[in-house]
């Protein structure tokens, strides 16, 4: 981990120059907090530091219980004070007139560096992770308790919004025209690639909407393998799976493993509504969960305008109860009746059993992430309703275009109207995230993109630590990555030291990272500058170079017969399958390697 600390001190360096200001205290303090606190300083401690200076940014002043780890001198922590003092004064706190975005971008560069790193959490943090899980589940049971004094006001409003949208769906699953899908993911039967396509179990609540013999069999002259289908009754389905994934190192990513069968349908359900959402001309502005840049836009104008708010929620899509999606859904009864049976009503909980669950459904649904922003943007309608003291009308909906959005809970409103807003999710029961919600200065953070008076001040994230063998794959590829986007903003000296690391890892592991261009196959530093060439290609006469490429492949996993014959109908479009192995191999690729090749620079 020393590598990490070298890499900050360098970067530490380069953005003291870029700005004019002396690091050498401040390379000092972060050597002795390291050598004390290890990996959490630079990971955990500096990330609630940036916390806490986006905070500042938004509200114009430091707050006098803001950097609390950290020694002041005046209202200004020391730490990083060549830099703090270019954005604020130091005797008051306040903001200046015409803050340095240099010294933001830095700031923001230097916490925030490797708050994402992905390694695994303490034991202690991941099962206060899931006893939180736990906690917030009874809170959604509580919130539901008041849910009947709004219902009919949030039923008007989503019908309002997603009337035609759910009348076409609950037409297609009435007419049996959903067509389902296996997702790639992991499942909570264990379940890989191909081997999906030989389900032996199926519930008796799903049979009733999508029956058994039209969605496990290619055709009903494969009736008798139904034989190997076990139906289950309510009481003995299986659970969803909760699992931890590396997230930040102060808290894990939860993440439900559902049955493959429950999935299967799930997928295709969410793929009728993403294709009725996009083709509607009224709410395709205002939802979606396929494309993230307009929320990034939206927040870039946000922050050069004022006129719009980023608002971002805490446990979101595990607030979301499913008696909302009821109430959306209350006047579609076989789409209701559908998102209901291919609902996992249970949850398989680490140290806690078996949950019974009131949420609508943990993230790893295909469901949630639709859902959720429907959610939102309904609650948002109706803080817009509040505000015009008058019922909403759809012309009213039309002239919010273009200023309200969801993505999953990046929610981007008016400025003005977001307090209101926020007030209305916390009375839905939602937790609006005051530390990175931001309405009232000119930062903006929406979809991982963070903007200050239209300038995009993002920080570069360190995603995993330095590869020490060959077999590192995935560092070795997120070490090229890190190397060609810090070249890319000019943090020469950084560079410097990842080529240095570059080039032992050339010596010592044997992979070849040459010079390339980034849309090179192969791995390796982009230059503006040009490109290494090693050799021609005496058939095409272009460019060669002996390079790294990344090989991921597929596992062996054949199918045959009645569930290859499945797979085929089940498949999107008129062209034939690219992988012309696909009955052989399939599903996600377990390991990472790395492959010498001659192959072109460019």
């Amino acid at each position: 981990m020393k590598s990490l600390m070298l890499l900050f001190q360098k970067t530490l360096i380069d953005l003291g120059v870029r700005c004019g200001v002396s690091t050498t205290r401040d390379a000092k303090y972060v050597s002795s907090r390291f050598e004390h606190e290890g990996l959490s300083f630079l990971t955990i401690t500096l990330s609630k530091f940036g916390k806490d200076f986006q905070k500042s940014l938004d509200q114009s002043f430091v707050g006098h219980d803001q950097f609390s780890a950290f020694a002041k001198t005046g209202e200004l922590p020391r730490f990083l004070g060549g830099f703090l003092d270019l954005v604020f004064e130091r005797a008051s706190g306040r903001l200046l007139d015409d803050p340095s975005v240099d010294a933001i971008y830095s700031i923001l560069q230097l916490t925030l560096y490797m708050q994402k790193i992905e390694l695994p959490c303490s034991s202690e943090r991941t099962a206060a992770a899931y006893a939180k899980y736990i906690q917030c589940d009874e809170e959604v049971k509580i919130s539901d308790r008041s849910f009947p004094s709004r219902r009919d006001d949030f039923r008007r409003v989503g019908k309002m919004l997603w009337r035609e949208i759910f009348t076409e769906v609950d037409r297609q699953v009435y007419y049996g025209e959903i067509l389902p899908k296996h997702g790639s993911g992991a499942t909570a039967d264990k379940l890989m690639g191909n081997q999906k396509y030989y389900q032996t179990e199926y519930t008796t609540r799903l049979d009733k909407i999508f029956p058994a013999m039209e969605y496990l069999l290619p055709s009903w002259s494969s009736y008798e393998d139904l034989d190997r289908v076990h139906f289950l009754e309510p009481r003995d389905e299986r659970p969803a799976c909760l699992d931890d994934v590396p997230k930040t190192l102060e808290t894990p990513r939860l993440i439900a493993k559902e049955p493959t069968v429950m999935m299967y349908i799930q997928q295709g359900l969410m793929e009728s509504l993403a294709y009725e959402i996009h083709h509607s001309d009224k709410v395709e502005s205002l939802i979606c969960w396929c494309d993230q840049t307009p929320n990034q836009r939206l927040a870039k104008r946000g922050s050069e305008s004022g006129d719009l708010a980023t608002l971002d929620l805490s446990e979101a899509s595990d607030r979301v109860s499913n008696q909302h999606v009821l109430a959306l859904l209350e006047d579609h009864p076989h789409l209701r009746e559908a998102v209901q049976a291919c609902r996992s009503r249970k949850v398989d909980v680490p140290g806690h059993s078996i949950h019974r669950v009131a949420k609508f459904a943990s993230m790893g649904s295909a469901l949630t992430f639709p859902f959720e922003s429907m959610v939102f943007m309904t609650i948002i309608f109706l803080a817009v309703e509040k505000e015009l003291r008058r019922p909403l009308s759809y012309k009213d909906i039309k002239s919010y275009v273009g200023q309200v959005r969801t993505y999953g809970d990046d929610i981007i409103v008016p400025q003005a109207l977001a307090p209101r807003v926020a007030d209305e999710l916390e009375n839905f029961g939602f937790r609006v995230n005051l530390n990175k919600s931001f309405w009232t200065g000119k930062f903006r953070e929406s979809c991982g993109r963070f903007y200050y008076d239209g300038v995009d001040v993002t920080p570069i994230r360190v995603r995993s630590v330095l590869p020490e063998q060959r077999k590192d794959a995935e560092e070795i590829v997120s070490l090229c990555s890190l190397r060609n986007q810090m070249y890319k903003s000019g943090n020469w000296g950084t560079v410097r030291y990842l080529d240095e690391l570059i080039d032992t890892v050339e010596r010592k592991l044997g992979v070849p990272l040459p010079v390339v261009q980034d849309t090179s196959p192969s791995l390796g530093r982009f230059s503006y500058l040009g490109y290494e060439i090693h050799r021609w290609d005496p058939n095409l006469h272009s460019p060669l170079i002996k390079g790294s490429k990344v090989d991921t492949p597929l596992p062996a996993n054949a199918v045959d017969g009645v569930a290859a014959l499945l797979k085929f109908f089940l498949k999107r479009g008129d062209m034939p399958v690219a992988d012309v192995k696909h009955l052989e191999r399939s599903g996600r690729p377990r390991s990472v390697r790395i492959m010498t090749r001659w192959l072109s620079p460019f």
